[in-house]
């Protein structure tokens, strides 16, 4: 029997943006505009529309602007995750949120980044193949996308997928044919060995690997990585070619 789909999600917008300089010294990163939306809220748009009913955002970098601008927002109701004190890195970040996420299984966004649907909806694909992923035991189901068509990245990629459809690491291989696109569904139940403080979450990731419990979703649309001042110009042409921009 399949299981739910998600509608709580985890958006990570508490970095310092520092690849985003000088921009990111006054405004957060996830509040750049890239085609005349905050990158934030192309990730809430997205998520509303797959049935997420509400958003954890975690802030720490020019925290009040996240907050203010997260509270004007009508759907999806955006609860938010307090880092001031101290930045948590991915992982940490997740586990002290996890009190507000509940404890039923939970989408994972980046606001760093875009995706642009394929044939059908790309979180409804993720939803999907997480859902099924119950019978074989999969703890998280990543979206990747392939590295050679990945608009604004310049890395090696991340994973190969076998073809039952689990994900493995790039390890001493030059390159990997597909890199992590933003966004997951996952257990909360994996973090009942987490550490305490900051950590990064690709320490889950691994162990869920090795355990043969984390399955790759391959995005068949676009996504397009802003990473950088000089990738938001690009990117924005590419959407609004394709009709994707607001």
């Amino acid at each position: 029997m399949n299981r739910p789909a998600p509608t709580t999600a985890m958006l990570l917008a508490a970095g310092l943006g520092t690849r985003m300089r000088p921009l990111s010294d006054r405004t957060p990163k996830p509040l750049i505009p890239v085609a005349g939306k905050a990158l934030i809220d192309w990730c809430l748009d997205q998520a509303a529309a797959a049935g997420i009913a509400t958003a954890v955002v975690n802030v720490h970098h020019l925290a009040d602007q996240i907050v203010a601008h997260c509270a004007a927002r009508a759907t999806p109701r955006v609860v938010i995750s307090n880092e001031r004190v101290a930045l948590l890195d991915t992982g940490g970040g997740i586990v002290k949120a996890l009190p507000l996420l509940g404890s039923a299984p939970f989408l994972v966004m980046n606001t760093d980044g875009i995706l642009t649907d394929g044939a059908a909806p790309a979180l409804s694909r993720l939803f999907a193949t997480w859902q099924r992923g119950g019978a074989s035991g999969i703890d998280c189901a990543m979206l990747v996308h392939p590295r050679e068509a990945a608009h604004g990245f310049d890395g090696a990629g991340d994973f190969f997928i076998e073809a039952d459809g689990r994900l493995r690491r790039r390890g001493g291989a030059a390159t990997a044919p597909f890199v992590y696109a933003g966004a997951y569904v996952i257990d909360p139940v994996v973090f009942s060995a987490a550490p305490d403080g900051a950590f990064s979450m690709n320490l889950v990731w691994d162990r869920l690997i090795a355990a043969g419990r984390m399955i790759g979703v391959i995005h068949d649309g676009a996504w397009f990585h802003v990473g950088t001042p000089e990738t938001i110009a690009p990117t924005a042409t590419a959407l609004a070619r394709m009709g994707a921009a607001r």
